[in-house]
């Protein structure tokens, strides 16, 4: 009998230590077929591997929208449900919870101690960690089950080991799209010379592409809204189609194009928007879908400095929800 059989067993009579992993309180039903394991991710990932397995840690919490859709959308979804099976070992962790983890390394800390350590800014966030521990993939956000789905087929193929995830996706996931970029006013114009000057405005920095459905959704819906505009205009935007040869200046100074920034900066999802403070250092970033709501604050995140006063954006995000309340003014999350 392998750990992690021994370990649903021992949980299944609560018997000693078994009894504090019980599974944390969610408000959306983990699927039954997630593992329930001792939370010993060394073990863990040697027991996928003896199966033949990686392993997929999901971070989650209570009242993510984004989290209903993985597991009310992604994972209800047959062909993608057998493929997660088949290929993986998921195993379900509470951003905000107080179980005890032994992390690859060794350190043993809390869930919501080791969602700080990995920098889990969004939920839900995967990684996918091969046969070493070492992470081949990872979501940072809700992807859509065609998005998701292809990521699988990455991670089960053993595909990181001849090309980035975002290259991946790139070949692989075809939207029914806009087969044209959109253009915005507030777009820098080239050449995109994005270093910057003391004392000037923050940078967004937008990768896209065409065929994808997200974009579309961000011009049409996004920014077509007076409280997203309100916070975009803060910034200097620039936009850039990945995978191209358009020439730029990054923000340290160095010449090169979009193509080779984008590989760089690891962007594997569009659109990504990546955020650079007064000085040119990344400071924050967008990796997978966001309603506007969410999108609006990230940007106001960055521009009123709030990643450094909160180092997690969940507990920004809840501060700006509260306030808003306060004020008498409508949240909505999702719409």
């Amino acid at each position: 009998m392998n750990r992690r059989w021994l370990a649903l067993v021992v949980a299944w009579f609560a018997v000693s230590t078994a009894v504090a992993q019980i599974a944390s309180p969610y408000a959306i039903d983990i699927p039954r077929w997630f593992a329930t394991t001792f939370l010993d991710f060394r073990e863990d990932v040697a027991d996928a591997a003896r199966d033949g397995k990686r392993l997929l840690v999901y971070f989650g919490q209570d009242g993510c929208p984004y989290c209903t859709k993985l597991m009310t959308v992604n994972f209800s979804q047959r062909p993608i449900v057998e493929k997660t099976q088949r290929h993986f070992v998921a195993i379900a962790l509470n951003i905000w919870g107080d179980r005890d983890v032994k992390w690859i390394d060794g350190r043993t800390m809390t869930e919501k101690a080791l969602a700080r350590e990995l920098g889990v800014q969004f939920t839900p966030t995967m990684l996918i960690l091969d046969e070493t521990g070492k992470t081949i993939a990872r979501l940072d956000g809700y992807y859509p089950p065609h998005q998701f789905d292809a990521v699988l087929d990455y991670a089960a193929g053993r595909f990181e080991r001849s090309q980035a995830l975002g290259d991946y996706l790139q070949a692989h996931v075809r939207d029914a799209a806009s087969p044209t970029l959109h253009d915005e006013p507030f777009f820098i114009k080239p050449p995109h010379d994005l270093r910057r000057a003391d004392g000037g405005r923050p940078l967004a920095v937008i990768f896209e592409t065409v065929d994808c459905v997200g974009c579309d959704e961000l011009h049409g819906e996004a920014f077509r809204r007076d409280a997203v505009m309100k916070e975009v205009r803060r910034f200097d935007v620039a936009r850039f189609a990945l995978g191209t040869a358009t020439p730029l200046t990054t923000p340290d100074g160095r010449q090169t194009t979009a193509a080779q920034w984008a590989r760089e900066l690891h962007v594997a999802y569009t659109p990504t928007v990546v955020f650079f403070d007064a000085s040119g250092g990344e400071v924050f970033r967008i990796g997978a879908y966001l309603r506007p709501f969410h999108f609006a604050a990230a940007f106001a995140y960055v521009a009123d400095g709030g990643y450094r006063r909160e180092p997690s954006f969940q507990r920004y995000l809840q501060g700006r929800a509260d306030d808003m309340r306060a004020r008498g003014e409508r949240v909505e999350l999702w719409n």
